[in-house]
């Protein structure tokens, strides 16, 4: 870019200057000292007026051209630096990129192809303890493999106002999962071997989800004073703990919010935010037809939440400047929300949603008192240097359901309207160290989340509420509510375990497939990795995880788990293209071998091979 520039500013010279000097007419010898002779008027040949204007004319034109490439240039620039922004940026970053006129236009995302191999996944245990769906009882391996592409258009209206969207096709889909022959069929294929052909997945027809899924889409408005966003948005604070967007390669979930919220910077560095989320509507109706404006009927079963982010933050560049100018690093926050609802709607969501008669949609069943109110405080750190690096989150969720019924019946049940409070909280720390000029990476990550004395988890707490004997779960048991409430009133009126985002990564067996979430639990992670050259890692790691409450666990009197261990490689170049695998193989403890001795087994050892081939774009 430079050197365009400067070649321009020479090209102007130069233009001034045969302004100023008659040019020597073409194929004639410049005179000598010694072979001149006198000019006469009929031999002077000076420039001619109409030869001055064409050279400067040319001349005038090539300097266009040269600064027209430099500004091209410059564009260019611009765009490469915004695209190789990662997407998973957070609002206080994208609020202090620089207003620039870009492109109408700009798409960015990836394509991944991910195939897995499991072994033993059901760690031995008989079939109806299992924690995982399994294969036949003479099988132990189970293969496959999915895809997903990910598209994130933007449409940049002017330099201000822009609309951003995110698209996932065939998201997750295994390969095989939707051949020619499924429903509806038309009877051309009778058996599975003859068919050479795949069809579109399409929800409640031949796959749960369709082939085309809008995740986002929401409008963005810089105004002198700040940031303002509304619409459908993915969702992430600090690091990922409790909120947590999923825009990585590897990852499955992911937050996404209908909110309205304005990002201002008071202070250089300093971002203070408030947002309204819309949770949940409750009872809506399409009054004239499905193709009508859609109302809520009624505001009382509504969920939404007040929320206020206050940040310290730097960009990515200025971390960058700073490190390379042994400056350390202090970023820190704290993202409060606070969320409540009056009355739940029974039914609504127990069916695929339906239009009735009167315009409402979906299955009612009556409103259920509910009185809940929730707060939720998150407070997140992180200082790094040059060599290393410190981060933690600490979060917690405290509050109060006053009526736990689920049905209108249940709500006017002296034993199954009781009152249940809510206190839980949990954090993650990360230490890292950084040797041979960052190609050598050592870190620590210490995990917890408060853990209650119920039967069970509590990871998915709808997955187990049979009504036994007056009380929803027994020891035992591998998941469900973790409150035991029943004739006679509550014996354990309170939910303590704090869960985990599942977009949080920790391992890739216990807490990622078989529990679905880190919670009522500590663990300890140790990795190293190692660049052995440029885009190409080996890494390792060792994750020991134990239950805070041994009730927690099909043994309920054990708390160990399992140790985890994961050895693996990532290749990426410059252009997009990713290549990982991953090996990793669980050791089960006694946590998680069965409390009835009729079903007690030796523990099998579980193993998985992940692999993913990417494209960024």
């Amino acid at each position: 870019m430079s050197s365009n520039v400067l070649l321009a500013a020479l090209l102007v010279a130069s233009a001034t200057a045969a302004a100023q000097t008659p040019e020597p007419q073409t194929g004639t010898p410049a005179p000598t000292p010694e072979t001149a002779a006198p000019a006469t008027p009929e031999t002077a040949a000076p420039a001619t007026p109409e030869t001055a204007d064409s050279t400067e004319e040319r001349i005038r034109q090539e300097v266009e051209k040269r600064v027209e490439a430099a500004k091209q240039e410059m564009r260019e620039e611009i765009r490469a630096q915004l695209a190789t922004q990662s997407l998973a940026t957070d609002w206080q970053e994208e609020w202090v990129e620089e207003k620039r006129k870009l492109e109408l236009f700009t798409l960015d995302g990836y394509y991944r192809l991910r195939p897995n191999l499991y072994y033993q996944f059901d760690l031995g245990k008989v079939q109806d303890r299992r924690l995982f769906p399994s294969p036949r009882a003479t099988e132990s391996t189970q293969s496959g493999a999915d895809m997903r592409l990910r598209l994130e258009p933007t449409f940049n209206i002017s330099e201000e106002v822009r609309v951003k969207t995110q698209i996932d096709v065939l998201d997750n889909v295994l390969l095989g999962s939707t051949p020619s022959q499924s429903f509806p069929g038309d009877g051309f294929y009778l058996f599975d071997i003859f068919n050479d052909s795949q069809v579109p997945p399409k929800s409640a027809l031949n796959a749960l989800k369709d082939s085309i899924m809008v995740r986002e889409a929401y409008g963005e408005v810089s105004t002198p004073v700040g940031l303002l966003r509304f619409g459908r948005m993915t969702a992430h604070w600090g690091m990922g703990l409790l909120r947590n967007d999923g825009n990585c390669l590897e990852c499955d979930f992911g937050d996404v919010v209908d909110r309205v919220m304005f990002v201002t910077e008071p202070f250089n560095g300093f971002y203070v935010t408030p947002m309204l989320e819309f949770n949940t509507e409750g009872q809506y109706a399409y009054p004239n037809g499905p193709q009508s404006q859609p109302v809520d009927v009624t505001n009382a079963d509504d969920t939404f939440s007040v929320v206020l982010a206050i940040a310290r933050r730097d960009t990515p560049q200025q971390v960058k400047a700073k490190l390379d100018n042994n400056q350390g690093v202090l970023n820190y926050g704290v993202h409060f929300s606070w969320r409540t609802q009056r009355y739940a709607a029974s039914g609504l969501y127990s069916s695929p949603p339906t239009y009735n008669p009167d315009g409402t949609v979906g299955p009612m069943l009556g409103f259920v008192p509910r009185g809940s109110e929730l707060y939720i405080p998150d407070v997140w750190l992180r200082y790094e240097e040059k060599k290393f690096r410190l981060e933690f989150e600490l979060a917690a969720q405290i509050g109060s359901i006053d009526n736990r019924a689920q049905t209108l019946a249940e709500a006017t049940d002296v034993n199954q309207n009781q009152r249940l409070d809510i206190v839980s909280f949990g954090g993650a720390a990360v230490g890292e160290y950084r040797l041979l000029n960052g190609q050598l990476n050592l870190q620590m990550e210490l995990g917890f989340a408060s853990g209650d004395r119920a039967p069970g988890f509590g990871a998915f707490p709808g997955r187990n509420r049979p009504q036994r004997a007056g009380f929803f779960t027994q020891p035992g048991d591998f998941d469900g509510p973790q409150y035991n409430c029943g004739l006679g009133g509550c014996r354990d009126s309170y939910i303590r375990n704090f869960r985990f985002n599942r977009a949080y990564r920790v391992d890739n067996i216990l807490w990622r497939e078989l529990v679905g979430a880190v919670t009522d639990a500590f663990y300890a992670k140790p990795t190293i990795r190692y660049t052995l050259t440029q885009g190409f890692d080996l890494f390792g790691s060792v994750i020991y995880s134990q239950a805070i409450y041994a009730e927690s666990t099909p043994s309920s009197t054990d708390r160990p788990l399992g140790f985890e261990t994961n050895v693996g490689a990532r290749y990426e170049t410059e252009d997009g293209f990713v290549a990982r695998v991953d090996w990793s193989v669980l050791f089960p403890l006694n946590g998680l071998q069965e409390l009835q001795e009729a079903n007690q087994r030796e523990l099998a050892t579980a193993h998985a091979i992940r692999g993913t081939l990417g494209i960024r774009f």
